[in-house]
């Protein structure tokens, strides 16, 4: 390959995106003018590296291409653009991929809790052993309902959302591991067999599926979708399949990362629910109606948009194009 040639019908391109991604601000045309550039000029500087190695060329293509992707990416996190590609295409695309992960993480969970409080209901004396009479009395006509009013109505949901998002954060970051993540579900799913069933055998259940069910569908599936993510997370470093470890493991980090941010807003909707609606004095076919509403929302997230985003070729990857560029210009 003619190097010069190739340079002097090529350098307007690259002295074009240099341009952009100098720019303090980006209308919309140049913004996608930017990533177009931006692909265009990724693929010269591979052909440059395979068919004419060329070195100070090669550095000049790597520094306008770092510029370009840093600017690219500061611009999309920036505005509501980025924000609706991410709800509309990768957050949804990530969970209708992993969906199998989660909706039998969630499946399993259902099932060792109603196992958990068939036993112990059918195990009395378990109750006794870890609460006096007086707790079990406190808890069913007092405690258990006044924990959803014993705070403002705000302070109470951000307070739950901040709870719910730790423990989903936890068992996405602990899910290399994958045992952390199995012993913080198994906690979870206890304290509500323990508290279901005491409630349940002091004839109390539909008082204690009336104040759990509004808020705690969409929740606990958030819960266990992080906890679905997590364990996808140890399986990628143990069946990597076509990939080596390292990049299976790579790519299931970045996807999880983006469904915690996503699980972020999912449990802010359900923290809402938990503090004004849950406690409210709407009757409970009412109350758990919202609930159910807002449980099929979030499946026909998945299922519709997700899908739909899965086929378009999202995964809940990083954008191609992004990766590429990161791969181009390590030298």
């Amino acid at each position: 390959m003619d190097l010069d040639a190739y340079v002097a019908a090529h350098v307007a391109e690259w002295r074009r995106l240099e341009e952009l991604a100098r720019r303090r601000r980006l209308s919309g045309p140049e913004s996608d003018e930017l990533v177009e550039r931006y692909q265009q000029v990724a693929t010269h500087l591979s052909v440059v590296r395979t068919s004419a190695p060329d070195g100070s060329l090669v550095a000049y293509l790597s520094i306008v291409l770092s510029r370009a992707r840093n600017r690219a990416s500061g611009s999309r996190t920036s505005t509501w653009r980025g924000v609706q590609r991410f709800f509309v295409d990768r957050f949804p695309a990530a969970l209708y991929r992993l969906r199998w992960w989660w909706m039998g993480t969630l499946a399993g969970n259902v099932v060792v809790t109603g196992v958990m409080m068939l036993w112990l209901l059918g195990h009395p004396d378990v109750e006794q052993s870890l609460l006096s009479p007086q707790q079990v009395d406190q808890l069913v006509d007092n405690d258990f309902e006044g924990y959803y009013s014993e705070y403002a109505a705000s302070h109470f949901a951000a307070q739950v959302w901040v709870n719910n998002a730790w423990v989903a954060g936890l068992c996405i970051a602990l899910g290399v591991l994958g045992v952390p993540v199995i012993y913080l579900l198994f906690q979870n799913i206890a304290n509500l067999a323990i508290i279901g069933s005491i409630m349940i055998r002091h004839d109390h259940g539909a008082h204690f599926w009336g104040l759990i069910l509004p808020h705690g569908l969409l929740e606990l599936t958030a819960v266990f979708v992080a906890g679905g993510t997590g364990l996808k997370l140890f399986w990628s470093w143990v069946e990597p399949r076509e990939l080596t470890r390292t990049q299976s493991l790579a790519r299931e980090g970045r996807t999880a990362g983006a469904v915690a941010l996503g699980l972020v807003a999912v449990l802010l909707v359900s923290g809402i629910i938990e503090a004004f609606v849950t406690p409210s004095p709407l009757p409970t076919w009412a109350r758990v109606g919202i609930g159910i509403v807002a449980e099929a929302a979030f499946f026909g997230y998945v299922f519709v948009l997700g899908r739909d985003a899965y086929r378009r070729g999202q995964t809940g990857d990083l954008d191609a194009a992004l990766l590429e560029d990161r791969v181009a210009t390590q030298a």
